[in-house]
C-alpha cells in the first residue's frame, strides 16, 4: 500500500491510497475524495492522511485482516507502531514513532471508519470497537450541561499517553536579520520580510496573486474599503498546490514589506517569462522561469539560505509564523487580534503561543522580593 496523488483538473488534486497493482483502495479513496471535495480540506491534508491510512491498510493486508476486522485488532496495530522503527527515508528513519505521532495516525484511522459507516460500507457496530461511550451521571453538578437527562460522550479507546506538546519553535529576530543579509535577490528579501511581518502560512504566501496586494493608502478604486496597505489571503485552487487553510482574510502590511516588493518588481520585470503570471512569488533564477514557486522550492531555498547565513539550525517557513504570533503576544497584542491576523479557526490554536520566555520566568522569580534573616544561623 502507498499513497498517490490524483489530479482532477489543472488546479484540483487530492491524495489516495493504492494497492500493489496501483488500484485505489475503495474505502480509503472514498474517504480521501470526500475530505478534499466534500469537506473542502487542503490537498496537503489528504496527503498526510493518505500516508497514515496506507500504513494501516498495508498492515491489515500483511497480517491477513480485511478492512472490517482491522478495527477489532487496532491494539495490535498500535503495538506494531510502538515497536517497529520507521523504514521510509526522511525524518525519523530508524526510530519508532512517538505517542503523539501514533495518536495522529489513529485519528486518521478512526475518521476512515466513521466515513465508511456514514456511507453504508460498514455496520455502525464497528464504532464500538473504536470508541468508549460514557455519560455524565457521575460528574459534579457544576460540570454538567444545562437541561434534563443524561449527556453521552465518546472517547477513543486506543489513545496513547503522550508527553506534553512541544512549544512552537519561532525564528529569532537575529536569525531573520542574518537571513535577510544573506539573500541574493530582492525577491528573497521580500519573502523573508513578508513571512516575518505578516505571519502567513507558506501555502497562503505561495497562493498570493498580484491582485491580492493592495499596497496603497486607499484601495477604494479597486472595490476594497479596507484602509491602509494590506494584502488579501484568498481561498482558491492554485496550479502550484498552494492553498489557504482556513478561508479568506486581510492582513495589514508594513513599510518594510512595501519597500522590498518595489525592488522585487524591478527584478521581476527583467524576466519576460513572468509577465503573464499573476502569482506574486515566481521563479526568477531556475526553471520553470516565471512560473509560481512551490512549497518544496521554498523549503529547499530556506535550508540553503540558513547555511549561507551561518545559522546553527535550518529555518522552516512555519517558524516565521510562530515568531509573528509570539512577538505580537509578547508586545501586548490581544489574543483575539492575533487570532484574526493569523487566521486561526479556533482561539485554542492561538493560545499555544501564550507561553512565557526565560526572561519572563526570571523576572517573575525576582519579583518575589527578598527574605530578611540574620547573617549567621
Amino acid at each position: 500500500m502507498q499513497s498517490l496523488r490524483v489530479t482532477l483538473s489543472e488546479n484540483l488534486a487530492y491524495w489516495t491510497v493504492v494497492d500493489d497493482d496501483w488500484q485505489p483502495v475503495p474505502a480509503a479513496d472514498s474517504y480521501l475524495r470526500h475530505l478534499r471535495l466534500g469537506a473542502d480540506r487542503a490537498e496537503g491534508t489528504t496527503r498526510a492522511y493518505a500516508g497514515d491510512l496506507a500504513c494501516f491498510l498495508g498492515w491489515c493486508e500483511k497480517s491477513g485482516r480485511d478492512f472490517s476486522s482491522g478495527a477489532a485488532a487496532l491494539a495490535l496495530f498500535v503495538t506494531m507502531l510502538r515497536t517497529t522503527p520507521i523504514e521510509r527515508p526522511g525524518s525519523g528513519q530508524g526510530r519508532v514513532r512517538s505517542a503523539s505521532r501514533i495518536n495522529q495516525m489513529l485519528a486518521a484511522v478512526r475518521e476512515l471508519y466513521k466515513h465508511a459507516v456514514a456511507v453504508g460500507t460498514l455496520d455502525a457496530s464497528v464504532l464500538a470497537l473504536l470508541y468508549e461511550v460514557g455519560d455524565d451521571r457521575h460528574l459534579p453538578a457544576e460540570l454538567r450541561a444545562e437541561g434534563a437527562g443524561l449527556r453521552y460522550r465518546a472517547k477513543p479507546r486506543h489513545r496513547q499517553r503522550a508527553t506534553r506538546t512541544r512549544r512552537p519553535v519561532p525564528i529569532r529576530p537575529e536569525e531573520a536579520e542574518a537571513l535577510v543579509r544573506a539573500c541574493a535577490s530582492w525577491r528573497d528579501r521580500f519573502v523573508i520580510v513578508m513571512l516575518w511581518f505578516c505571519g502567513l502560512r507558506v501555502g497562503e504566501a505561495l497562493g498570493l496573486r498580484r491582485s491580492d496586494l493592495h499596497l496603497s493608502e486607499s484601495a477604494i478604486g479597486l472595490g476594497c474599503t479596507i484602509a491602509g496597505p494590506h494584502l488579501h489571503v484568498v481561498a482558491r485552487a492554485n496550479t502550484n498546490g498552494a492553498s489557504a487553510k482556513t478561508g479568506s482574510r486581510s492582513v495589514p502590511v508594513r513599510r518594510e514589506v512595501l519597500a522590498c516588493y518595489d525592488h522585487y518588481l524591478a527584478e521581476r520585470e527583467a524576466c519576460p517569462q513572468a509577465e503573464a503570471c499573476d502569482f506574486v512569488l515566481v521563479n526568477l533564477a531556475h526553471a520553470p522561469l516565471g512560473q509560481p514557486m512551490t512549497a518544496s522550492s521554498i523549503r529547499q531555498w530556506l535550508a540553503g539560505l540558513s547555511r549561507r547565513a551561518g545559522l546553527e539550525r535550518t529555518v522552516t517557513p512555519h517558524m516565521f509564523r510562530h515568531a509573528t504570533a509570539t512577538e505580537l503576544l509578547a508586545r501586548g497584542a490581544g489574543i483575539d487580534v492575533v487570532k484574526e491576523l493569523l487566521g486561526h479557526a479556533s482561539i485554542l490554536s492561538t493560545q499555544t503561543y501564550l507561553h512565557p520566555g526565560s526572561d519572563a520566568l526570571r523576572a517573575a522569580v525576582d519579583a518575589l522580593g527578598p527574605l530578611r534573616f540574620e547573617a549567621k544561623p
